[in-house]
């Protein structure tokens, strides 16, 4: 459980544009963590984070696209039913709030990775430590 930087892009909703930048990333040696995507009529965010925040966000400006920088916190969290309800609720009993999160993990997976931004990323650490 720790601290990341997560980049936010705005890129063009066209074909092909997530690819230019991913294969921008590979050709610097950036690895993706995780990535989500969510869009609007002319154009996506692109939510990831990667090993090496700050040569991804020199390549984007230098490439034209906007980038805003966020604190969010990835948790490596057990594949069980009820897993992220106990992380939502001592949370929410702390009164932090989950502004937004996206997860993954394979059905037969053990673990899987979740990303979340949280109103306050280290009051939100030390409860999730304590817990």
């Amino acid at each position: 459980m720790e601290i990341a930087k997560q980049l936010a892009i705005f890129l063009d909703n066209r074909p092909g544009a997530l690819a230019r930048v991913c294969e921008a990333f590979s050709e610097k040696g950036i690895n993706i963590h995780a990535l989500a995507t969510s869009d609007t009529v002319d154009h996506s965010v692109v939510r990831m984070v990667v090993d090496d925040t700050q040569t991804a966000i020199w390549l984007l400006e230098e490439n034209g696209a906007m980038v805003v920088e966020d604190e969010v916190l990835l948790i490596d969290s057990n594949n069980k039913p009820g897993g992220l309800a106990e992380l939502a609720r001592a949370l929410g009993k702390a009164e932090i709030n989950i502004e937004y999160l996206y997860c993954a993990t394979a059905p037969k997976s053990r673990k899987g990775l979740l990303v979340l931004r949280v109103d306050n990323a280290s009051r939100a650490l030390e409860v999730l430590k304590n817990n």
